[in-house]
């Protein structure tokens, strides 16, 4: 698995499309709407997308969103930051998730 995400994939995203256009057409229109700047900056949704993609854990789009922040201007710094945030958040999630451990001991102790 050392090789299953090469970095030169992320160049070829496009090929997606080649046996839907029309869908990959609407994605890529909603997506781009997405990170259009509106009321966040386009600093600000990339910044967001760094932090979630290191909560997905996609290595594409760890790589594409690093290269966004650092369009942006921002540093390292900012986007250790930022996987700290989504890291921190994703902790908290499994962490309350232990509640339905604890739930479904209770009913076995019944």
């Amino acid at each position: 698995m050392g090789d299953y995400y090469r970095d030169e994939d992320l160049e070829r995203f496009g090929e997606i499309g080649k046996y839907s256009p029309e869908l990959f057409k609407k994605f890529m229109d909603w997506y781009s709407s997405a990170l259009a700047a509106g009321l966040l900056t386009k600093r600000e949704k990339v910044l967001i997308g760094i932090a979630v993609a290191h909560a997905i854990q996609c290595p594409y789009c760890i790589d594409a969103y690093t290269r966004s922040c650092i369009e942006e201007g921002m540093s390292l710094e900012h986007i250790t930051e930022a996987v700290h945030v989504a890291s921190a958040v994703r902790g908290g999630a499994s962490l309350i998730h232990g509640i339905q451990a604890h739930n479904a001991a209770d009913k076995m102790s019944l």
